[in-house]
């Protein structure tokens, strides 16, 4: 179910593949008790949608920022993320949908406000109410912690992340009458993320809006699931479930085991399923940030959702009729980069950009960059960069990250190289092309392509799309079938 759970991470942990493998045995082994979550709020029960435990579902994950000592201090507990999943195994996905925190909504009984506000206000009550009042129908809401995530992190042994780009803030100087972001110190590359790590990087907003974000935390949670082994859940399914019990809160705190394991069941047949994001309609910001929808369009994307059916978010402008038939045309047969429109030719720039570390690299690790690229953007500052993946068994492989902005706020895509050839990212391609000689592993996510891949006999090489998909199909195979050797 959880293929792209933000901070709703532990969910993953518990309802993936593997996850609800483990908790089903413990249903059935009577093993619930240390599985059971604080109630999420009284009378939580009269806001939410009743349905029986295994017909479709729809569940509000709220990523909440309570820190030790919040309710002491008396501290307002916000929202850090809001996602609803909808469970139906008749339908062809289960769908995800990320809600925006500065939505600007109508909140019950307190007027106009951000929906992240529904929960500093009322709890999860309100918020369920408020989600719902949007044309959600929700009938379990579930809350996680920080603590909750990074603990699940690590009892995992910490996840292997594509990181795009360079993310860093030490609030040096602090922000003026302002609350500072979080300290973060990530460079980009493939490599392994655990907890702390983990949760800077799915919570990262410095600079970036609430679309990126959410992407980046879908992102990293469906490259989580790919790595989550059924052994190791069902083996750590007593620390699991207690790490759940302990960071979490749910309606599900008074629920009867036979409607937990009605609705496990449920989940578990959702996740032989694809899960497809609903990408949030396009929105309207105002002056002071807040986001705005239109009522037509949140309907449209609301239906989508519903019917578990992917929103495919719509490729950049190919201009007239007879240039797109061209584009097609060209990309069916390995044509070169002038058949991707947005994108030129830049050899000698991509060169001079990966000298020096291909001669810090040497033989071991052939250094292959891009001829072409977008027209808009450019390489940016601090890429490239060579160093060392770790590996979980011990020893690491070497590696290095070329970084490339779109042109668009936080939207950056790259060329990876390693002599890791069988990193987890590049399990289950969804095909594959043959291209001016090379066999290339394409992997997709909604009919847009976010990854292509290829290896030699050293190494193995991939493109990787911004985390919003911004590049179009063309423009990926373009930036792909274009790299070469530097000296070549």
């Amino acid at each position: 179910m959880g293929r792209r759970f933000a901070l709703g991470g532990l969910i993953v942990v518990l309802l993936t593949v593997g996850g609800v493998v483990g908790i089903w045995i413990s249903v059935l082994n009577g093993e619930l008790a240390p599985w059971r979550p604080d109630s999420v709020q009284p009378g939580i029960d009269k806001v939410l949608a009743d349905v029986p435990p295994e017909e479709a579902q729809s569940i509000l994950v709220l990523g909440t920022d309570r820190r030790y000592g919040d309710k002491k201090s008396g501290l307002p507990i916000r929202s850090d993320t809001m996602m609803v999943v909808h469970l139906d195994p008749e339908r062809g996905a289960t769908a995800v949908m990320s809600l925006p925190r500065d939505l600007l909504v109508t909140i019950p009984g307190h007027g106009r406000g951000r929906i992240n506000g529904a929960y500093a206000e009322g709890g999860a009550k309100l918020a369920v109410q408020t989600v719902n009042r949007l044309g959600f129908d929700v009938s379990h809401v579930i809350g996680v912690n920080f603590g909750g995530f990074r603990r699940a992190v690590n009892r995992l042994g910490c996840v292997y992340v594509d990181v795009d780009r360079r993310y860093f803030n030490d609030n040096d100087p602090p922000v003026a009458s302002a609350e500072n972001y979080a300290t973060i110190d990530l460079r980009p590359g493939y490599q392994r993320l655990c907890g702390g790590n983990a949760l800077d990087y799915v919570r990262f907003r410095h600079l970036d809006d609430d679309f990126v974000r959410a992407a980046r935390q879908q992102d990293f949670l469906r490259q989580a699931k790919g790595q989550i082994a059924v052994t190791q859940a069902i083996r750590d399914r007593r620390v699991l479930l207690k790490i759940f019990g302990d960071y979490s809160e749910s309606d599900l705190s008074d629920a009867s085991a036979a409607n937990i394991y009605g609705l496990l069941k449920l989940a578990y047949a959702s996740s032989k399923r694809p899960v497809r994001e609903v990408a949030f309609p396009a929105t309207e910001r105002r002056s002071d940030e807040a986001l705005l929808v239109s009522p037509q369009q949140l309907r449209r994307a609301i239906r989508q959702f519903k019917r578990g059916a992917a929103a495919v978010r719509a490729a950049p402008s190919t201009g007239p009729k007879r240039t797109r038939r061209k584009q097609r045309k060209g990309r069916s047969s390995g044509a070169g980069p002038s058949s991707a429109t947005g994108v030129m030719t830049d050899r000698v720039g991509g060169e001079n950009h990966v000298l020096a570390i291909a001669a810090r690299l040497g033989p071991a690790l052939p250094v292959f960059f891009p001829r072409t690229r977008l027209a808009r953007g450019g390489y940016v500052r601090e890429s490239p960069r060579a160093y060392d993946i770790e590996h979980n068994g011990g020893g690491s492989h070497r590696a290095y990250r070329i970084v490339l902005s779109q042109g668009d706020s936080g939207q950056y895509y790259g060329v990876q190289g390693t002599t890791w050839r069988t990193p987890p990212i590049l399990k289950g391609p969804s095909t594959r092309r043959r291209m001016r000689g090379r066999t290339y592993s394409v992997y997709t996510d909604a009919g847009r392509i976010r990854l292509v891949a290829w290896r030699t006999r050293r190494a193995v090489y991939w493109v990787s799309n911004t985390l919003s998909g911004r590049l179009s199909n063309a423009q990926m195979l373009a930036v792909a079938r274009s790299l070469v050797r530097v000296g070549q």
